[in-house]
């Protein structure tokens, strides 16, 4: 069977606090985008994995889908599976595409041997995987808060507008990220700022990473001002980047960005 797991932006994204266990307690808006992997199990005779498309770093075993199913068979008698992906979501971009591969992975698992899993029992494995994974469970608008794992459904619908992604020839590690964020408490919380018109979100809606990411990376911070001088109503790097949406009334022209940046448009 094949599914597709689709990318996902964050709208907003305040560092709260540094917890106990190392992690930071965060607040965001995860909003779903139409950037998609390919993703197909057949039942095998052993468990494999193989990618197409763009490159996965890292081993094999390592692999978050490989991982997802090790994690299901200790819990339910599920055959090994051959694993094949087809990788579009570009990789650290802040896109949540390892995650959405992991928590469609459980989802697809779920339905191919109806396995009877509740969309909380799917969220509680893909929480075990990572902190954005559960989000892609049901995949739908949600403020998002503690390490980014629990939600609060939002009624945020964008279809009016058309979102453009740049991802430029950067990597930024979500290490190197946070090692530059200084956790703060936030005045106003992001779901009561994203209720106001798009418009006005330039004004008040932040991505703590991007400070440190743009001191690193320049050319991130100016993919952001471009979108910004081509007329979005409101810009920002996704998540810990390197990626970087725009919101727009009208779809506008980027062609002076596609030579030196991968650009998606009406995401």
């Amino acid at each position: 069977m094949v599914i597709f797991p689709n990318a996902k932006i964050n709208i907003g994204l305040n560092i709260i606090e540094r917890r106990a266990d190392g992690y930071h307690n965060l607040e965001t808006v995860f909003y779903p985008i139409k950037i998609n992997d390919v993703l197909e199990i057949i039942e095998s005779d052993e468990l494999s994995f193989e990618s197409t498309g763009l490159d996965i770093p890292g081993r094999v075993e390592d692999n978050l889908c490989v991982k997802a199913w090790h994690m299901l068979k200790k819990d339910h008698d599920v055959p090994p599976v051959k694993i094949h992906l087809h990788k579009n979501i570009p990789i650290g971009a802040g896109l949540g595409g390892g995650s959405a591969d992991a928590a469609f992975f459980i989802r697809l698992m779920n339905e191919t041997f109806n396995l009877k899993l509740s969309v909380d029992d799917m969220q509680n494995y893909a929480r075990r995987l990572g902190a954005d994974c559960a989000f892609f469970i049901e995949s739908k608008p949600v403020f998002a808060f503690e390490v980014g794992d629990e939600f609060e459904a939002i009624k945020l619908d964008l279809s009016a507008y058309k979102i453009v992604l740049v991802m430029p020839e950067v990597h930024v590690s979500t290490s190197e990220a946070y090692r530059g964020v200084k956790p703060a408490d936030v005045k106003t919380s992001l779901i009561e700022l994203i209720d106001m018109p798009v418009a006005n979100w330039r004004k008040y809606i932040k991505n703590d990473f991007e400070e440190s990411v743009f001191k690193n990376h320049v050319e991130i911070r100016g993919v952001k001002a471009a979108l910004y001088e081509a007329g979005a109503l409101f810009a920002s790097m996704s998540g810990s980047g390197a990626s970087v949406f725009g919101i727009f009334n009208e779809l506008p022209d980027l062609s002076h960005l596609e030579g030196e940046n991968q650009v998606f448009y009406d995401i």
